[in-house]
C-alpha cells in the first residue's frame, strides 16, 4: 500500500465552525453562479447537527464595492439563471467589483462553451480540440490580471480551467493549487485540481492548505487513485466526527465498497443513501452496476422506473436504464440509452465505459475500441477502460497491444487479481512464460477473486515440465476448490488426473489411488482414471508377492532351488523387481 503519511489528515475543528464555513461557502458560490459547489456546501451543511447564528453569518459586512454595482449584479444574475450568458456579459463589462468581474469572465467562458455545444455535429463524443480564439483571448486577459495580482481565489480557479482547456496542464495545476490555497472552501476548485493529479507522487508534491477541507479532498483523491482503504479510513473518520447523515459522505463510502468489491456492503450503503435522500440521482448509475452484478433484475427495474420518474433527462437515469436493458440481453437498446447519456454530457465517464462493454457484447470491436478510448480521454485513471481495450485487442489476437493496455490497468489497480491474471495470460500468449508465472503467482498471493490464478500457474508449470511445482499448485487448487465449493469441473478433473499420475510415478500409491478415484467422478477423465487404478492394483499385487517371498526366505520355509533357473543362478544375482511404472502405462 502506498505511504501517504506526508499527506497529513487534519483533525476536524468543532462542528459549529465547519457549519459556519459551509454556509459562507454556499453564499459565496451562489452569488458567483457556481451552482454545483453551492449545492455541495449546502448539502454538507444540512447534514451537520449544530446550532449556529444564521443571521450573524448571512448578514456579515459585504465587500465595499459590492453594493456600488448591485443593480447590474442583480440584472446579470437573473440572466445567468436563464442561461442568457451573452446578455449578462454585456451588462457587466464596465463593472469593477470582484464579484461582478468574476461573473463577467465566467459569463464569457460559459457563452463560448454553450456556442461550441450548439454548433457541434450530431456525432457522439466530446468537442474536438480545435483552435479556440475565445479561450486564448480570455487567457491573455487573465494572465495580465494575474501578473498584477488582481485575481481573487475564484478568478484563479477560472484561470486554471481556461489553462486546462488549452491543454496547458502544468500551468493549470499550479494555478488551481494557488486557487485552493486562496479560497479553500470552494469545492469546485478542489475537484478541478483532482482531475490534473495523475498519481500519488504528484499528490505528495503539492503544497495544499492546512484546512479541514483537505480531508474531504484527500478522501476524494484516494478514491480516484484506487487507494480505497485509505479513502475508507478518511470517510469513516468523517462519519464518526459528525457527518453520519451526509449524503455525500455516505455515497462516497458506497463507491469505496463498490471499488473494493464488497458488494453487499455497497448495496447496504446505497439503500441507506436512498433513505436519506430518496430523490437523489448522483451515483445511482454506480448502484445500478451493483444490481447488475448481482443480477437483481426486479430491483434494477424498480430503480430504473424511479430514476425515470425523478428526471428522465439526467445522465444517471440513462445509464441506469442502459444497465437494465443490458441485464435483459437487449444490448442494442442499452447502447441507445448510453448514447443518449452522452448527448446530455459528452464527458460522462461511466457512459463511455458501459457503452464499450455493450459493443463488446455485440461483437462490434471497432466501436468498442472507440468508446474505451473516449473514456480514457475523459479520465486516464479509469482502469475499466484500459482493461476493456486489453480485452478487445485480445479478441483481435493482437497480444502486444493487449499486453500494453492490461499493464496500464494493472498499474491503476495493483492489488486487483483480475488485472494481474489478464497480464499473465498476455505474457503466456507471447511465450514470455517466466513473466506469466510471476503474474499468476502474484495474483494468487494478493487474493484471487475469480480463483483462476493458481490453476493457470499449475498448467504453466506442467507445460514447462516442472513436475513438483505443478503438483504443488494443483494440490493447492484442489484444496481451495473443496474448501470453497467453487470450481470449474474441467479444471478440477485435470488437477486430479495430474496428481494421480504424479503420485503414481513417485510411488505414492495411496495418494495416487485417492486422486484417481476422484477422477472417476468426471466423465472426461473416467477412462484414464480406470487405467491408473488398474496399474495401482497390479503394482500393489506385485509388492505383496515380493513381500511374501522375502518373508518366506527369511524364515527358511522354502529352498533356494525353487528360485534357480536351469543354470542355477543364485537369488542374490537376479535383477530386482521394477516397482515404478511410467504414469498412464498399463501393466
Amino acid at each position: 500500500m502506498a505511504d501517504f503519511s506526508t499527506c497529513q489528515v487534519f483533525e476536524l475543528p468543532n462542528l459549529i465552525q465547519i457549519k459556519t464555513d459551509l454556509i459562507r461557502a454556499n453564499k459565496e458560490c451562489s452569488r458567483r453562479k457556481l451552482l454545483n459547489s453551492a449545492k455541495w456546501a449546502a448539502e454538507l451543511s444540512s447534514a451537520i447537527d449544530a446550532s449556529v447564528d444564521y443571521q450573524q453569518i448571512l448578514l456579515l459586512q459585504e465587500p465595499k464595492d459590492y453594493y456600488d454595482e448591485y443593480d447590474k449584479f442583480a440584472l446579470a444574475s437573473s440572466y445567468f439563471d436563464l442561461k442568457e450568458y451573452d446578455r449578462a456579459v454585456y451588462f457587466l463589462q464596465e463593472c469593477s467589483s470582484s464579484n461582478n468581474y468574476f461573473l463577467y469572465l465566467y459569463g464569457r467562458y460559459l457563452a463560448d462553451e454553450k456556442r461550441k455545444v450548439d454548433n457541434a455535429s450530431d456525432s457522439i463524443g466530446p468537442p474536438d480540440h480545435l483552435e479556440n480564439e475565445h479561450l486564448k483571448t480570455l487567457k491573455i486577459e487573465l494572465s495580465k490580471k494575474y501578473i498584477m495580482k488582481e485575481l481573487d481565489g475564484f478568478c484563479l480557479y477560472l484561470y486554471g480551467i481556461v489553462l486546462k482547456k488549452l491543454d496547458l496542464l502544468k500551468e493549470a495545476l499550479e494555478m488551481l493549487v494557488e486557487a485552493v490555497n486562496y479560497e479553500p472552501l470552494h469545492w469546485g476548485a478542489w475537484l478541478e485540481l483532482a482531475v490534473l493529479i495523475p498519481d500519488k507522487e504528484t499528490l505528495l508534491s503539492l503544497s495544499l492548505p492546512n484546512h479541514w477541507m483537505k480531508n474531504l479532498f484527500l478522501g476524494h483523491m484516494y478514491l480516484e487513485l484506487q487507494l480505497n482503504e485509505e479513502a475508507l479510513k478518511i470517510y469513516q473518520g468523517l462519519v464518526d466526527g459528525g457527518f453520519s447523515k451526509s449524503t455525500y459522505i455516505v455515497s462516497q463510502m458506497a463507491v469505496v465498497y463498490h471499488n473494493m468489491r464488497e458488494i453487499d456492503m455497497s448495496v447496504t450503503a446505497f439503500a441507506e443513501l436512498q433513505e436519506l435522500d430518496p430523490y437523489r440521482l448522483e451515483n445511482m448509475d454506480t448502484y445500478s452496476n451493483l444490481l447488475y452484478i448481482k443480477e437483481m433484475r426486479a430491483d434494477l427495474a424498480h430503480l430504473a422506473h424511479r430514476c425515470c420518474d425523478i428526471d428522465k433527462y439526467r445522465v444517471e437515469t440513462c445509464c441506469v436504464i442502459g444497465n437494465y436493458y443490458s441485464l435483459r440481453q437487449q444490448h442494442e437498446k442499452a447502447v441507445m440509452y448510453f448514447q443518449r447519456a452522452l448527448k446530455l454530457n459528452p464527458h460522462y465517464l461511466s457512459a463511455w465505459t458501459l457503452m464499450g462493454h455493450e459493443f463488446m457484447e455485440l461483437k462490434n470491436t471497432s466501436a468498442a475500441l472507440q468508446a474505451y478510448r473516449q473514456a480514457i480521454e475523459v479520465n486516464r485513471r479509469d482502469y475499466r477502460a484500459w482493461y476493456g481495450l486489453g480485452q478487445t485487442y485480445e479478441i483481435l489476437k493482437m497480444y502486444h497491444y493487449c499486453l500494453y493496455y492490461y499493464r496500464q490497468a494493472q498499474q491503476l489497480r495493483p492489488n486487483d487479481s483480475r488485472m494481474v491474471v489478464a497480464l499473465g495470460e498476455s505474457y503466456e500468449k507471447l511465450e514470455r512464460l517466466q513473466e506469466a508465472k510471476k503474474c499468476f503467482r502474484k495474483a494468487h498471493s494478493i487474493g484471487d477473486v475469480e480463483g483462476m490464478a493458481i490453476i493457470k500457474l499449475a498448467k504453466l508449470h506442467e507445460r514447462l515440465s516442472e513436475e513438483t511445482h505443478a503438483a504443488a499448485a494443483y494440490t493447492e487448487y484442489v484444496n481451495e476448490a473443496n474448501r470453497q465449493g467453487i470450481f470449474n469441473p474441467e479444471d478440477l478433473s485435470q488437477a486430479y488426473k495430474y496428481l494421480a499420475n504424479f503420485n503414481f510415478a513417485q510411488g505414492q500409491l495411496d495418494e495416487a489411488y485417492a486422486a484417481a478415484q476422484k477422477c472417476t467422478e468426471f466423465q472426461e477423465t473416467r477412462e484414464e482414471a480406470k487405467v491408473i487404478l488398474r496399474n495401482i492394483q497390479d503394482l500393489r499385487s506385485k509388492k505383496e508377492t515380493v513381500s511374501d517371498i522375502r518373508m518366506d526366505d527369511s524364515c527358511g520355509s522354502i529352498t533356494t532351488e525353487r528360485f534357480h533357473g536351469a543354470d542355477h543362478t543364485p537369488i542374490s544375482s537376479l535383477s530386482p523387481v521394477n516397482l515404478r511404472f511410467t504414469p498412464g502405462d498399463s501393466c
